[in-house]
């Protein structure tokens, strides 16, 4: 019992870091006991990056079909409004193998970086896909025969269910974390590096047993630093007394918590003594300043001696995606950056050698209507389910669409028609919400498994996956590590 009570006191326990590395909660701290040891990444890295699109992207603008039929039926649902992308504009991508014949695709006009990855077949796109309890029909939903995700079209419960890996209740974990816990072994212990970084704050994705690091965006040196203390000899003493003070009484569990979780961050902050350089130009954003972080530490882990991390976890953020109004600009500028940060990071994984160890992937709260909402220069769309998604990297199999066909089309892409096969609602009251087809917990797994997570660790970070989904690989991943 003394231990647990330790563990939780060490969990909970804030040190005096500045404001960059505290964000707020002391579950962002990441576990450090770093050894100077030399750097012994295998050819059996993995990582994975979340790239997480907040407020709901609306994925029905983003892979668009370009077909008669398939553009047919999206315009005459948006052109009215104003919301539908004129056809020639639309990027063609090379035709995917796994959707019906005669179907062509496009991306917005935005991505022509991202167009390039696809048809290189370094990015896979897995349409349909969210949040779900257990795979239902349209039937089934409207009689309400099998259950539904907790609180569906909420932004707040949405983002939850995606990040946690559970639809059908809240819990405070996610399936970044538990992976991560699931791969423990393989980053033996050695080294007390977080597993885990978040580059966008606290998030439920990221936690699990152990504690995720969050940073800031700039030179490593300076995102990890202690409050108060500099090279006068006043500030020296006072460090020194500080250090001595965190030698006393350890055996009571608070102060023991307290200075272990001290020193812990205090560790982490000695693994960033040194900013990597990374060649490969991003864009100068949000975003491409969080990927290029991102890179800037898988480089230390490839670098360092006191890192060697064989698995990582990064999660990244960009917001602007609840378009109720002003969509056609404000997505527009959105996917511009996108694109272009996403086809950055691709590059700096190529110039560190680890293309075909890293993977990034997209999430957002949920699409959006295929309905339009307003009209006009105004015009945009509301809270819809199950959307289009990207993954990148070499071992991503690439330069075609990957999920699971609707049972009366056998399309695995929703027929753009309010009311239809596809939608909550039939007839006129249709809005063109889609029942997702593939699972949240199928398009994690997939990752997962590709990261290194068992089979029979899955369960412990997808419980619903085994009893309630019919796979748990959707197959846009090639395949997972051998050991470690």
């Amino acid at each position: 019992m003394e231990q647990s009570r330790r563990d939780f006191l060490v969990r909970t326990t804030c040190a005096a870091l500045g404001a960059s590395a505290l964000q707020g909660t002391i579950r962002q701290f990441g576990l450090a006991n770093l050894l100077a040891t030399q750097n012994t990444i295998t050819g059996n890295y993995r990582a994975l990056v979340c790239v997480f699109l907040n407020g709901g992207n609306d994925a029905n603008n983003m892979v668009i079909p370009t077909d008669a039929t398939g553009y047919g039926s999206y315009s005459t649902a948006r052109a009215t409004a104003g919301l539908a992308l004129a056809q020639g504009s639309i990027l063609p991508i090379n035709i995917p193998s796994n959707t019906l014949p005669g179907q062509t695709f496009g991306l917005h006009p935005n991505m022509p970086e991202l167009v390039a990855l696809y048809n290189s077949n370094k990015m896979a796109v897995v349409p349909n896909v969210g949040p779900l309890v257990m795979p239902m029909t349209q039937a089934e939903y409207t009689a309400n025969t099998k259950p539904k995700p907790y609180a569906l079209f909420s932004h707040s419960d949405q983002v939850q269910a995606w990040q946690s890996g559970r639809s059908d209740i809240k819990i405070a974990t996610g399936w970044g974390g538990r992976s991560a816990d699931a791969v423990a072994a393989c980053n033996g212990g050695g080294s007390g590096f977080p597993t885990i970084t978040s580059i966008s704050g606290s998030t439920t994705f990221c936690i699990g047993l152990k504690r995720p690091l969050s940073i800031g965006t700039g030179s490593l040196t300076s995102v990890l630093v202690l409050n108060g203390f500099n090279s006068t000899p006043e500030a020296v003493a006072r460090k020194s007394s500080m250090d001595y003070l965190r030698t006393i009484d350890t055996t009571a569990t608070m102060i023991a918590g307290t200075s272990g979780t001290t020193q812990q961050a205090l560790d982490i902050s000695a693994a960033f003594s040194v900013d990597p350089t990374i060649l490969t130009v991003f864009p100068n954003t949000s975003l491409g300043n969080q990927l290029k972080q991102v890179a800037k530490v898988i480089k230390l882990n490839q670098t360092s001696g006191s890192v060697n991390l064989q698995r990582q976890i990064f999660f990244v953020s960009q917001g602007g995606y609840d378009t109720h109004q002003d969509q056609l600009a404000d997505q527009g500028n959105n996917f511009l950056d996108l694109s272009q940060a996403l086809n950055a990071f691709y590059n700096a994984t190529v110039e560190l050698g680890l293309q075909d160890k890293v993977t990034s992937f997209t999430l957002s709260d949920f699409a959006r209507t295929l309905q339009p909402s307003g009209s006009g220069a105004s015009v945009g769309s509301d809270h819809g389910w199950g959307g289009h998604q990207f993954v990148i990297g070499d071992s991503v199999n690439g330069g075609n669409f990957w999920g699971t066909p609707n049972a009366s089309t056998f399309s695995i892409f929703p027929t753009l028609v309010p009311g239809g096969p596809d939608d909550t609602s039939t007839g006129l009251s249709g809005r063109g919400r889609w029942i997702p087809t593939s699972g949240a917990d199928q398009y994690g797994a997939t990752l997962a498994k590709w990261f290194g997570v068992s089979d029979l660790d899955m369960p412990s970070v997808f419980p619903l996956i085994t009893s309630n989904f019919p796979t748990a690989d959707l197959g846009f991943m090639g395949a997972p590590p051998v050991g470690c």
